[in-house]
Order: C-alpha cells, then structure tokens, then sequence
C-alpha cells in the first residue's frame, strides 16, 4: 500500500481551520459562498485525518502499555484484548484517506453536458438512444439534479438519433464521466415479426460544462450562421430565422441549436461549444500524463464498446471490469448506481497502484 502524504495532510487540516477562521468573520457574501464551497469539500476528508490520527494515537498508546513492564495483568490483558480491533481501524480509515488523497479531477464537481446519438442499427438504435437518455433522466431525479435538452432530433419511429442535454448538480461530472462510450443492445424490436434478436448501438459523451472562466472563444474564432428551423408540420412550424449554427475555425467544431429563440441558441450553442473545447484540452492533457498508462476505464475513448445490454435474458455487461448484473430492467428505469460505483472503485485502484509504483 502506498504510503499516506503526511504533509499533505497537516496541509489540508490547517486549510481547513483558516477556512472556518475566515467564516466566522462574516465575509462578503460571494466569498462566503466560495469559502462554503471549499469547506464543504474538505469536512468529510479532516474529519478523516482526525480519525485516523486519532486511531493511531490510541494503538500507539495500547503499544506503549503492552511495553512497559509497570504495567499490571489486568491493565495488560485490556490492552491485548482491545489492540487488533484497534490496529484493524487505524488500516480501515488508511484505506480510505488513501482513496481521499488521491490526486482530484479539476471537473469531478462540475456539472454535464450529455450527448447520445444513435449508432447502427437504423430506427432500433434511435429507440434505444432514447431508453438511454430515459435512464440517465431517472438517475438525475433519483439523485436531485436537474436535466434539460439544449436540442433534440427525433428518429422515425420514436427515441432520438441525437439528443443534447445538461445535467446541473454537484458532482454530476464525476458520477457521469465513465459512461462515455459505445453502449451495444441485444433485442427483439417491436418490428421483428420473427422473433429474431438485433444488435444496434448508441453512442455517449459525457463532458464537464464549462464556465467562461474554464475556456476562452475570442469571437474572431467563431463563425454564427443563422438559419429556418425545422418543424413536424401544420401550425407549429417555426418560419423564422432562429437555428443558431457556430463554426469554431480554429478546431472546425460545428454546434447547433434550433430552439424558437434565436438567443437561447446562441447561448446553448455557446454553451456547448465551450464544454466541447474544455474537454478537448482535458483529453489531450490525459493522454500526455497517461500514454503508458493500460487501464481501459477513464481513457476517454468514445470508440470502444463499454457496455452490452441484453434484453432477452436481462443482463447488462460492462466490459471494461467484466461486471455482469442480471438487472437490466431496474438499470432502465435509472438504477445505474452498482455500475457506476464499480466503475469509479475499479480507476480509484488503478491510481492507487500507480501511486504505489511510484513510491517504490
């Protein structure tokens, strides 16, 4: 096991006595509210060091007693008796301030912007890209973050062949980011008179939304065009010239969006426009920091299939950390949790390995 970084320890416990410090103070309100942030992110892990010094401070003691020869039976009998549930505790809270202290994802706390699109698979796969976004939105819910669609293309027989959407909330990002990928399903569809299963995918990018102060567009490096947006027909076509379509020339990244208000567009084009760019330069810094690096989970490779669902014998597979549930149903409706904190444990692994690797 790597060893704890002490220092950075004593760092973030005197952190965390300025930041009370400065509270108590009555700031500003827009500093209060930064200082309420990083308060709030650093308690649970404090209140970990404290444990934990307090742990060993306890077998530390209990050693000492055991070591002394004053000591009488019954004081050295009580020692022995307490000292392994002890020791057991002092390695259960270093486990845990090992995962707690592992370098931290700059995005991790951001909220999302989520993108599926349909694969192959023709009308199958834009119904199945909607079963993902309905499971995604039951997640949303189950957790108290907010879901709305910046644009959405619907396919032929219903679902979506492209459906864009942000997920605003704490920490969105980093319950979201390993589901990027190519999500395959095996069914029968309503379609198939024979009862023959059909393979089709969908595709999911999950990027970190992006505030100003994260990306910078200089207008010089954007092109707007405006265009007719689109309708189903009849009283609800929209007949003015409200589709916003930015180009960024630097990269060619071209972002649309074709709600009524042509400055809604603007600002959602902008807004997906900037977390497209933010996480471009995040990949890029990944695969500089991490091109030996043999762990499929976190690669940010939107190609490689990650995940089969299986409908006629209920099972989904993630095929990074060979996980099988037999529970798809209850995934569909947004129960996604066991997968993702599978997958989250299994990179938290990866790195403390690393770190290990690396101390040695």
């Amino acid at each position: 096991m790597a060893k704890l970084p002490v220092d950075k320890m004593r760092e973030l416990e005197r952190r965390f006595g300025e930041i009370e410090a400065r509270m108590s103070e009555g700031p500003a309100s827009d500093v209060y509210v930064r200082l309420a942030s990083e308060y709030a992110e650093l308690q649970p892990v404090v209140r970990k060091i404290r444990d934990f010094e307090k742990a060993t401070t306890e077998v530390a003691g209990l050693k000492a007693l055991l070591a002394d020869k004053a000591t009488d039976r019954e004081m050295r009998e009580l020692a022995e008796m307490e000292l392994p549930d002890a020791e057991e505790r002092v390695e259960a809270l270093e486990k845990d301030m090992q995962v707690l202290l592992l370098p931290k994802d700059a995005a991790d706390e951001k909220s999302a912007i989520l993108e599926i699109r349909a694969g192959t698979g023709g009308n199958e796969a834009a119904l199945f890209a909607g079963d993902l976004f309905r499971m995604y939105e039951r997640y949303a819910a189950g957790k108290g973050w907010k879901v709305e669609v910046l644009s959405a293309s619907e396919g032929e027989a219903g679902g979506f062949r492209e459906i864009i959407a942000t997920v605003s909330g704490r920490g969105v990002f980093s319950k979201l980011k390993f589901e990027s990928g190519v999500h395959r399903v095996q069914r029968v569809p309503d379609t198939e008179t024979q009862g023959r299963i059909h393979t089709s995918a969908a595709t999911v990018a999950v990027l970190p939304e992006a505030e100003e102060i994260d990306i910078e567009i200089r207008p010089e490096d954007i092109r707007i065009d405006t265009m007719r947006s689109s309708g189903a027909g009849g009283q609800h076509v929209n007949t003015t010239d409200s589709a916003v379509r930015i180009t960024h020339l630097p990269t060619g990244l071209v972002v649309t969006s074709s709600e009524k208000s042509q400055h809604q567009n603007r600002a959602k084009a902008m807004q997906v426009l900037r977390s497209r760019l933010y996480d471009m330069e995040r990949q890029r810094a990944e695969s500089e920091r991490s091109a030996d690096r043999k762990s499929q989970v976190g690669s940010g490779d939107r190609s490689e299939r990650i995940r089969t669902y299986n409908f006629p014998q209920g099972r989904i597979t993630d095929h990074r950390i060979n996980l099988t549930l037999y529970k798809l149903d209850r995934m569909m409706e947004g129960e996604i949790d066991e997968v993702v904190d599978a997958l989250i444990a299994d990179y938290q692994a990866g790195q403390l390995a690393q770190l290990g690797e690396q101390q040695g």
